[in-house]
């Protein structure tokens, strides 16, 4: 078989090690790989790299994607759906392995449904897809999320000051929600819960009456601030259209000090927790995608992709992955709460 493969959307580690082990499992069956450069918009504008074996045996502890990223959407018109379908046939592809989240995914069954023999890898650092317990991605962050608030709180003691840290996630808390606990922080918010001020200040305020004038607040980059003081705030969209998002730390910041005296700093971690290598996770977790994907391939399994249930990697439909996200239930939020507010 010839397969192309492309990384679509954010970067994240783990990419690599998914590349290096489809071109491996590839050589097992004497299928030729071709890489597409810059997410769909290597397939769109026939932008190609080879991928050999001399290519991706090294790169299994490296961050980003040697193959490149961007967030095009080839279903963004006909023009570009048309493209697309013309350079997979002038290509000769047999399949193609789209290793991506959401918008790359859902890209991905759309393609399908047009007549690309599309196989999916799941990774994104939200962890915010369904149909698969764990992301590649979302671990590596992680580990760089709770270190960044490690050090944070270091710094909160020493000054008496609150400390918030802005991470990464959209729709899904599954990054504060898990950098909060881990860090030991006063309050976590995320997307999937309403954003109370009163609730959140009155806790930072029993902390300073109880004599703990410092502490660590988690906050989603998706997390929304309340109606009123929401006006005019706008965001540029990406082709998928979200929006650009970044900021709200700093309003969660403004309000504790405003509104409880208490020093308070904060810090967007934003694309710093993208690079770096993979955690020993990751690469494992990318290699096992990695190989499964081929093996469907062969198995003409189109519009699946390989997913994590427990210890297996499995096949599932695209459209249980990215026909609904995977975001923190209020039970587990609440469960969670315990721990931070007191």
């Amino acid at each position: 078989m010839k397969i192309g493969v492309l990384t679509g959307g954010g970067d994240c580690p783990g990419l690599n090690p998914a590349i290096r082990a489809v071109v491996m499992r590839g050589l097992d069956y004497g299928d030729e790989i071709v890489g597409l450069r810059q997410g769909w918009k290597g397939l769109r504008e026939e932008l190609t790299l080879r991928l050999t074996l001399e290519v991706v045996e090294p790169v299994i502890n490296k961050g980003g994607t040697i193959l490149e990223s961007s967030r095009t959407n080839p279903t963004k018109d006909k023009e570009s759906e048309a493209k697309c379908l013309e350079n997979a046939k002038k290509l000769g592809l047999d399949a193609l392995i789209a290793l991506g989240g959401e918008d790359t995914l859902g890209a991905a069954h759309a393609m399908c449904g047009r007549g690309l023999n599309c196989i999916g890898v799941p990774k994104t650092m939200d962890n915010d897809l369904s149909a698969t317990d764990y992301t590649f991605g979302f671990h590596s962050a992680l580990s760089v999320a709770v270190d960044a608030a490690d050090r944070l709180l270091d710094t909160a003691r020493s000054h008496r000051r609150i400390m918030v840290l802005e991470v990464m996630g959209r729709h899904a808390g599954w990054m504060a929600l898990n950098t909060g606990v881990c860090a030991g922080a006063d309050w976590i918010l995320i997307p999937e819960i309403p954003f109370d001020r009163d609730e959140m200040v009155d806790h930072v305020k029993a902390m300073k009456a109880r004599g703990k004038e410092w502490g660590l607040v988690v906050v989603s980059e998706g997390v929304k601030r309340p109606e009123t003081e929401a006006e005019g705030v706008k965001h540029a969209r990406d082709e998928f259209g979200h929006e650009k998002l970044g900021g709200i730390g700093g309003y969660v910041a403004a309000a504790i000090e405003k509104d409880s005296g208490i020093d308070t700093r904060y810090v967007t971690l934003g694309h710093v927790v993208r690079g770096g290598a993979p955690t020993p996770f990751d690469r494992w977790l990318a290699t096992r995608a990695g190989l499964k994907a081929v093996e469907l391939a062969h198995e003409g399994k189109f519009d699946h992709m390989a997913a994590l249930r427990g210890t297996e990697i499995v096949s599932v439909p695209l459209a249980d992955a990215v026909g609904k996200l995977k975001t923190v239930p209020p039970e587990l939020y609440e469960e969670a709460k315990a721990l931070f507010n007191r």
